[in-house]
């Protein structure tokens, strides 16, 4: 059975001088370095999503820049694709005419030297005529 006696009163002392000693050597400051932790820890990660929403960004200005230099470097290849396709087209047009004048000033002194010819041999053509009669029938005509 339990006896109430000083002893009871003194260990009921003994309890509570160790809970005052106990909270304030070992409770306060685990409590106060768990408190500290959980701060940093809460700063930390708002700190990190700073970094990730700035990263984001970032990246999407990144895009949106590639995207600006990818247009541009595209519109600067189709007018260089444009330039020489005119270039050519110039050029091409050029050696055409060129072609067409050589082509027109040959076919012109074919025509001169067949004209000339015609003449010389129609000029001719009788004595020819008559000479392939004679060889034809064997004898002169």
């Amino acid at each position: 059975m339990i006896d109430i006696d000083i002893t009871m009163l003194i260990q009921i002392v003994n309890i509570l001088f160790l809970i005052v000693i106990l909270n304030a050597v070992l409770y306060k400051p685990v409590l106060a370095i768990l408190a500290k932790r959980k701060k940093k820890l809460a700063d930390l990660e708002s700190e990190a999503e700073n970094y990730r929403k700035n990263a984001k960004l970032r990246g999407e200005e990144f895009d949106k820049k590639l995207l600006e230099v990818g247009q541009k470097a595209k519109a600067k290849l189709d007018d260089a694709r444009n330039e020489a396709q005119t270039a050519g087209n110039e050029t091409l047009a050029k050696i055409r005419s060129e072609s067409d004048s050589a082509k027109s000033s040959q076919l012109s002194q074919v025509k001169s030297d067949f004209a000339t010819a015609r003449k010389e041999l129609s000029g001719q053509l009788d004595s020819f005529a008559n000479e392939m009669a004679s060889k034809v029938l064997g004898r002169a005509v």
